[in-house]
């Protein structure tokens, strides 16, 4: 009863697809207080964390996704997921830099953080994260602002993603590169 009521709680801060759910190491934090800002599909399960930012950021989850534990996905603008996306265990997807380059106003933003929570004007030089369907994500990955993810490619553990990713590739590495291509009879 009480993982029930949990997860009633933290649906009420998005939409929630029909059997989707959110495990209690799960986590929706929706600083902008827009419910529609968060979409999750349907037979979803999500064991990291989703976060908009409070001045902005959208966040949608296709059908039949995993979200492994300890996964962060924050957004400041827009990362959208397509269907059948699996992401491991501790992996990061940024559509922003989260803090300024600049010294003075990183610490500015850190203390309005701390007093009055996250800012609700900054620039964060925001880009768009797309992944398309069937993509699999291995743990310990980070996709960085401005990607998009070609539909049944595959992110290897511990790859950085800094660049686009075509459709049917298999890459690793820091920064992510081309390892081979996924045959059709793979697909």
């Amino acid at each position: 009863m009480i993982r029930l009521i949990r997860h009633l709680l933290k649906a009420r801060h998005c939409i929630i697809g029909p059997k989707s759910f959110i495990y209690e190491t799960g986590k929706i934090v929706n600083q902008s207080g827009r419910t529609d800002a968060i979409k999750i599909g349907a037979y979803t399960h999500i064991r990291g964390e989703l976060l908009t930012f409070r001045h902005g950021g959208k966040l949608t989850v296709g059908d039949y996704c995993y979200i492994g534990e300890q996964s962060r996905i924050w957004s400041a603008l827009s990362i959208n997921m397509g269907d059948r996306v699996m992401i491991a265990h501790n992996v990061n997807i940024f559509d922003n830099l989260t803090h300024s380059i600049n010294p003075k106003a990183r610490h500015e933003q850190f203390k309005r953080i701390i007093t009055d929570g996250h800012p609700r004007q900054i620039d964060l030089a925001e880009s768009a994260v797309n992944i398309s369907n069937d993509v699999w994500i291995g743990c310990m990955s980070v996709i960085l602002k401005g990607v998009t993810i070609g539909e049944g490619a595959i992110i290897g553990a511990g790859s950085v993603v800094t660049k686009d990713v075509p459709p049917w590739t298999i890459v690793a590495g820091n920064p992510a590169k081309i390892i081979r291509e996924i045959p059709s009879e793979e697909r």
